[in-house]
C-alpha cells in the first residue's frame, strides 16, 4: 500500500534496545513462547502454556490473579524480578529486527520495530476492524502498570514486489547467523536477527516512509497505544509501538476466519429461530468435509456453519427482505455483504437477540476448539469462512471498518522473542 502525499507521511520505523530471554536461563526458546494473547485458547491453552516453562510469556500477557490490578501488578513483579534474575535482558544497543517463520511451504519474513503512532485519519496505519472498549482498556492497564510492550503488532505493507529497501535488507541479513533459533510446537521455524549498521537502517527508513500500512493482527492492542500516547503530553517512548510490518508483495500471509461461540444459545434454539430466514440443511462430517460445504455456499452468499449437538447445520441464502431491514444501508456494498456484518447486524442483533459481551460471546481462532467447546456446554458454535484478503484492503482504504474479528491473518509473530521496555527507550 502506497502512502499519497509527501514521502515524511509515510512510516517511520525506529530501533529499540530489545528485551530477550537468555537462552541459558530458560528450558527452551520454545518453551518461553506463545501465541498473542487473544488467540490462547483459555483455560486450557493457559495451563499448558504455564506449564511449559515456569517463565513462559504467558505470565506476563495473561497474568492469573482474583482482580484486574493485582494481575497487572503481578505482571509488572514478574517482569522486574526475570529482568533482575537475568531471565530477561535488554539488548547492548537499540536495534530493528528481521524476523522470520518458517514451517513447510509457508514463508514469512518482516522486520520489528518501534512504529511512530499515528491517528486513522492520518491514513498512515489502517485499522479494518472495530475494537471491544473493556479489551482496550484491559490491554492498557497491563501496558501502563508493566511500561512494556510485551508482543509485536502484526502490520502489512505492499512494495512493488522487488527486493529493494527493506526487503532487500532482510534478505541480505537472513545470510549472517541469528540472534536465535527455534521451532515451536505448532511446527514453526522462528529466527531473529538484530540490524544495527546505520546505512541499512536508513535503508528502511527511507523505504517505509513511502508507504503506509494496515493492521492484520493487534487492533485492541494499537488502539491501546493511541489511548496511552494520549496520557503522556510530553513526546517520550509512548509516541511508538512495537510492530512486526510485513511486505506482503514478498510474503503474503493467509486469512483465516475468527468463529464465535456463543454460550448460552443450545444449537435447537438457535436453528428453531431460524425457521424461514435462512436455510438450513444438516452436514455429515468428519469437520473437514463440513468446512468445504461451508465454502462452496460461501462463494454464493453469506453462509455459516452452527455446531455443538454433534452435528454440522448449513444455514445459508437469507431471506433478502430480513437483509434489507436489519443491514444498516449507510456502509458500502461490500461492507453490508459480509458475513461477519449480517451475523452480527442480522442474526446476533435481530434473530437470536444476543449482546457482544463476553459472558455472551466468546471468539475462537481455531476451529476445532470452537466445536469442542460448544459441544462440551451445550452452546453453538458459529463457523465462518475467511474473508479475502483484498476485500479487507479495499474497506481500510475508503476508512470503513469491518465487525470486530472478522479476520485473522497469519502467521502470527510469536510472543517471546523480543519485548520493548518503554523505560529503556
Amino acid at each position: 500500500m502506497n502512502t499519497p502525499g509527501p514521502a515524511d507521511q509515510g512510516l517511520r520505523l525506529i530501533p529499540f534496545r530489545g528485551l530477550r530471554y537468555v537462552p541459558e536461563r530458560v528450558g527452551s526458546l520454545a518453551a518461553v513462547t506463545s501465541p498473542p494473547y487473544d488467540v490462547v485458547v483459555r483455560p486450557d491453552g493457559l495451563h499448558h502454556l504455564e506449564s511449559a516453562d515456569p517463565y513462559n510469556i504467558v505470565r506476563l500477557i495473561l497474568p492469573q490473579a482474583d482482580t484486574a490490578a493485582a494481575r497487572n501488578e503481578q505482571a509488572a513483579e514478574t517482569l522486574n524480578r526475570w529482568l533482575d534474575e537475568g531471565i530477561l535482558a535488554p539488548e547492548p544497543e537499540p536495534a530493528l529486527y528481521v524476523y522470520e517463520q518458517r514451517n513447510g511451504d509457508v514463508l514469512q519474513r518482516g522486520i520489528v520495530g518501534a512504529l511512530a503512532l499515528s491517528a486513522p485519519a492520518d491514513g498512515i496505519v489502517l485499522p479494518h476492524e472495530d475494537v471491544m472498549a473493556h479489551v482496550v482498556e484491559d490491554r492498557a492497564d497491563l501496558m501502563r502498570t508493566t511500561a512494556a510492550h510485551l508482543e509485536p503488532l502484526l502490520l502489512t505493507y505492499r512494495s512493488e514486489g522487488h527486493p529493494t529497501g527493506a526487503t532487500a535488507v532482510i534478505e541480505r541479513t537472513i545470510h549472517r547467523p541469528p540472534l536465535l533459533a527455534t521451532t515451536t510446537e505448532d511446527g514453526y521455524c522462528h529466527r531473529l536477527w538484530a540490524v544495527t549498521d546505520p546505512a541499512d537502517r536508513s535503508e528502511i527508513e527511507t523505504d517505509l516512509a513511502r508507504h503506509q500500512a494496515l493492521i492484520a493482527d493487534g487492533h485492541h492492542r494499537w488502539a491501546t497505544y493511541l489511548r496511552l500516547q494520549q496520557e503522556h503530553t510530553v513526546p517520550g517512548p509512548w509516541d511508538f509501538g512495537l510492530v512486526l510490518l510485513v511486505d506482503t508483495a514478498r510474503y503474503p500471509l493467509r486469512v483465516r476466519a475468527i468463529h464465535r461461540l456463543l454460550h448460552r444459545l443450545p444449537v435447537a434454539d438457535a436453528l428453531a429461530a431460524l425457521n424461514g430466514a435462512f436455510r438450513i440443511r444438516d452436514i455429515e462430517g468428519p469437520l473437514p468435509v463440513a468446512l468445504d460445504a461451508l465454502a462452496e455456499a460461501a462463494a454464493e452468499g453469506n453462509a455459516f456453519l452452527l455446531a455443538g449437538d454433534g452435528r454440522f447445520h448449513l444455514v445459508d441464502r437469507p431471506d433478502k427482505e430480513l437483509l434489507a431491514r436489519t443491514v444498516p444501508a449507510d456502509r458500502p456494498p461490500a461492507w453490508r455483504a459480509l458475513d461477519a456484518t449480517v451475523l452480527h447486524a442480522t442474526l446476533l442483533d435481530h434473530v437470536w437477540q444476543i449482546p457482544d459481551t463476553p459472558e455472551h460471546i466468546a471468539y475462537i481462532h481455531d476451529t476445532e476448539a470452537a466445536v469442542d467447546q460448544a459441544e462440551r456446554h451445550n452452546a453453538t458454535a458459529v463457523l465462518m469462512h475467511p474473508v479475502r484478503e483484498e476485500v479487507v484492503r479495499d474497506l481500510a482504504r475508503q476508512g470503513v471498518t469491518m465487525p470486530r474479528k472478522s479476520t485473522s491473518f497469519g502467521p502470527k509473530p510469536a510472543s517471546g522473542l523480543v519485548l520493548r521496555s518503554l523505560t529503556l527507550d
